[in-house]
């Protein structure tokens, strides 16, 4: 079974995936999508020019676009995503490979990161992500998949995510539950495969207008008749235990929440990776 990591980058963050890479190794490759955002010219470090490491350039911003464009490029068994400043081991990534030669039903496997500073909830046992335990959410450097499963099928949503012109997170928990709603087995495992440098998880962002809209456009989409409510409950336990200000949590995910129900379409106008 072979693996590839789908490393999403943006101007000179392409010297870090120079860091990322490790010594070749027989079946496990890179899928680096490189976006540029300006017209700056940026020399390819030497140590991305090898056969196993392939480079595929995009115009342009937008973390869930850029993630696109390497699930289209992929060709492996087993896809996982990264981002330019995460940092693995071949153990690492061959309990990855493990996982899903172990658990041949396992359409998409989520797993555990490590990175300083970071508080997020992890569970210590396995569980099928149709539903989530209490406190738990899932960040795409976590995500891996069977690539036949996903590729051409199943794609992040463009209009959610870093860089995206509204929503400034979400598009991972999207991308579960369309996986869901695609009879996709998707499973939870408590294994640490990633050691991320500088975490930009949400949870580090949820004092940011467009990331407090999020909360309130997946709030809308996935239980609308009690939406109000939950803004409420979320806006309380970001206010205790994240220090948002609780009123202005309500408002932008108010906001958010009523974006989301005056135009639906945004969960099918999803701009794809085209040749």
């Amino acid at each position: 079974m072979t693996l590839q990591l789908l490393i999403s980058t943006l101007n000179e963050g392409i010297n870090s995936v120079a860091q990322l890479v490790l010594p070749p190794r027989e079946g496990i490759g890179y899928v680096v999508s490189w976006q540029h955002s300006g017209n700056e010219e940026i020399a390819l470090p030497v140590e991305l020019q090898r056969p196993d490491v392939e480079v595929y350039n995009l115009q342009g911003r937008g973390l869930s676009r850029n993630r696109n464009n390497a699930i289209r490029h992929a060709t492996a068994d087993v896809c996982l995503i990264a981002d330019d400043d995460c940092r693995y081991t071949h153990e690492r990534l061959q309990q990855v490979i493990d996982t899903f030669e172990q658990n041949p039903n396992v359409d998409i496997a989520t797993f555990r990161f490590e990175g300083e500073g970071s508080n997020k909830f992890f569970p210590t046992y396995s569980f099928n992500l149709s539903k989530f335990p209490k406190g738990y959410f899932v960040s795409s450097i976590e995500i891996a998949f069977r690539r036949e499963r996903v590729q051409g099928k199943l794609w992040f949503n463009e209009n959610f995510g870093l860089g995206a012109k509204i929503f400034d997170c979400g598009e991972e928990h999207i991308f579960i539950q369309d996986a869901l709603s695609q009879a996709l087995t998707c499973m939870f495992f408590p294994i640490t495969v990633v050691r991320e440098n500088d975490s930009t998880v949400c949870v580090k962002r949820d004092v940011e207008p467009g990331t407090l809209m999020a909360h309130g456009a997946i709030l809308q989409l996935y239980n609308p008749s009690t939406v109000f409510l939950r803004i409420l409950l979320k806006a309380y336990r970001l206010c205790r235990y994240r220090n948002v200000p609780f009123f202005k949590a309500v408002r932008h995910m108010k906001k958010g929440a009523q974006y989301m129900k005056s135009h639906p379409e945004i969960l099918t106008d999803n701009v794809l990776i085209h040749d």
